[in-house]
């Protein structure tokens, strides 16, 4: 069976918007998605890490999802993150993904339980794949193991793809050290498509042949993102890169999902932008000037940079 094509471009790991419950503001999440598409996006990438996925509902998540459809984003430009610590939650949610014709799920090993065997994170992609039992499928396999306590090691990457050649498209690695990436693409590509989450090392992977980038900085500067990874040796490249750096510098002494909504809300002017739901802390008023006043300099433009 052919390996699925590639996941092409820049997806942005959406930001999710809320209203003053912390529900779902729908009809901005689809606007933002949309002004992404129109920025050249190869399509958008819900309730990742970025966008607080862990923090929803199943319900919650599909209506979400369904929203971003009937706000005119295409199905097949949306990579849905299906994760959940529950198997069955994960299954639903992929279902449901396939179900709308969803491009495909960025999917987690299972990431509660620490310490498991290659066989049991194996056995776990298993378990929701044959149930989903359906051609269609297509995995981004997600390797944050900083976050999740939980890795993919290149072994459970080979088998997976060497079980299911027709489902398994590639792997998000976000672990967000270069060597480790790179050691990935020499053992996966160019069977497996290798993408990273870290931006700095997009240019790297690029020359080694990625086709992109599911990234949390592309929900402000897609174009950016875009040159790193798909233009790496452009004349304009480095300073491009400079850029995403300095940014990632100033961000450091900040809470990195609130800095990054605090920046969409700056550059929008909605403050629904800011809020985040618990255990996560929005940034105050004071911390959300300041921020600003340091990335002044930077001049982002959301889905225009």
């Amino acid at each position: 069976m052919p390996r699925p094509a590639p996941l092409p471009g820049i997806w942005p790991a959406l930001l999710t918007p809320r209203i003053d419950a912390l529900d779902i503001d729908h009809a901005r999440f689809a606007a933002h998605a949309r002004a992404l598409l129109d920025a050249g996006c190869g399509g958008v990438t819900p309730f990742g890490t970025t966008g607080e996925g862990m923090a929803f509902s199943v319900d919650e998540r599909r209506a979400a999802v369904d929203a971003l459809v009937a706000g005119g984003v295409p199905a097949g430009r949306i990579l849905v993150s299906t994760s959940c610590a529950a198997l069955p939650d994960a299954l639903a949610l992929t279902r449901h993904a396939v179900s709308i014709g969803a491009w495909g799920c960025l999917l987690l090993p299972p990431f509660f339980m620490k310490g498991v065997p290659d066989d049991g994170i194996v056995g776990a992609y298993r378990w929701l794949i044959d149930r989903v039992a359906d051609p269609r499928l297509k995995i981004m396999l997600y390797h944050i193991p900083q976050v999740a306590g939980v890795g993919l090691p290149v072994g459970v990457v080979q088998r997976l793809a060497a079980l299911y050649p027709g489902t398994i498209a590639g792997i998000k690695d976000s672990q967000c050290d270069l060597a480790h990436s790179l050691a990935l693409a020499d053992a996966l590509m160019p069977g497996l498509t290798v993408h990273v989450g870290n931006e700095p090392d997009l240019p790297a992977l690029g020359r080694r042949g990625s086709t992109g980038a599911v990234s949390g900085l592309a929900n402000f500067m897609p174009r950016t993102v875009r040159r790193l990874v798909l233009q790496p040796d452009d004349a304009a490249t480095p300073a491009a890169l400079a850029r995403v750096q300095q940014l990632l510098g100033l961000l450091g002494g900040y809470a990195l999902i609130p800095a990054l909504k605090a920046i969409m809300a700056a550059d929008t002017g909605h403050t629904g932008w800011l809020r985040v739901r618990p255990p996560l802390v929005a940034l105050d008023d004071v911390a959300a000037a300041a921020l600003r006043g340091r990335l002044a300099p930077l001049a982002l433009a959301s889905a225009r940079d």
